[in-house]
């Protein structure tokens, strides 16, 4: 049976697909912009772009704008980002810059609704209670335009649970022997739209979930010909590296 929805989606997210969507903000190390930082997120809003940004919890639960699950890659710190408190993490500089890693009230505060906003949750099942009911609360006086998104399943259904009034988004990827597992996450929990990985767009799942008539982006886009691939399957890109 095809990919079909029971209810009626949940939201307008033409804004989503209006205008491309920088990858963790508009970084470029060449010069000093890094990536989830809010010089990447300043000079997103000055290019016009919507941004994707990942969220990670602190160990008091407080959700901080930051991708990795360890400290070291980003930072001169090490350790596993979520065994500590946000204070310190918000102390904390990202390598060869300015930044500091920072929360996602402060993430949101400097972007007050110029652009879109495309936010991953990164999760570890059994590690994540509170973490959706944190964010929720903080868009929940956000006036501007946001959606949450995740790979974990988890964290899918704890949204839409506790969080119904904000856009959900499955973040996705596997050929077609990963339709039957995407299939069963989407309707369950009545997703708004499906973030896909760019080199296994062409599949059965992405091709049906069009269909339904709600909005499909991609990641990660780093060229004009990984642009032209991704148009001939979804609404919009997630790029990086290059200005769409």
């Amino acid at each position: 049976m095809a990919l079909e929805f029971k209810n009626k989606k949940s939201h307008n997210l033409q804004w989503m697909t209006e205008r491309p969507i920088a990858h963790r903000g508009l970084h470029d190390v060449s010069k000093g912009i890094h990536e989830n930082t809010l010089s990447a997120a300043r000079a997103a809003v000055e290019g016009g772009y919507n941004i994707e940004l990942d969220i990670q919890p602190s160990s008091d639960m407080v959700p901080m704008v930051f991708h990795d699950y360890e400290l070291e890659r980003l930072t001169s710190e090490s350790g596993d980002t979520r065994s500590v408190a946000a204070h310190t993490l918000s102390r904390i500089f990202i390598k060869d810059s300015k930044d500091k890693i920072p929360t996602l009230e402060e993430f949101l505060e400097l972007i007050d609704g110029r652009v879109g906003l495309v936010i991953e949750l990164k999760g570890r099942k059994h590690e994540d209670e509170g973490f959706v009911a944190a964010i929720a609360d903080l868009l929940s006086t956000y006036k501007g335009d946001a959606a949450i998104m995740s790979f974990e399943h988890h964290l899918l259904r704890d949204a839409r649970k506790i969080a119904p009034h904000l856009p959900l988004g499955l973040t996705a990827e596997g050929d077609d022997r990963s339709y039957d597992k995407h299939k069963a996450i989407a309707q369950e929990c009545n997703v708004d739209f499906v973030s896909y990985y760019l080199k296994e767009l062409d599949c059965k799942f992405v091709e049906e979930f069009k269909q339904t008539d709600r909005e499909t982006i991609s990641w990660t886009i780093r060229s004009q010909e990984d642009k032209a691939y991704s148009d001939n399957f979804v609404d919009q890109v997630t790029f990086e590296g290059f200005k769409p």
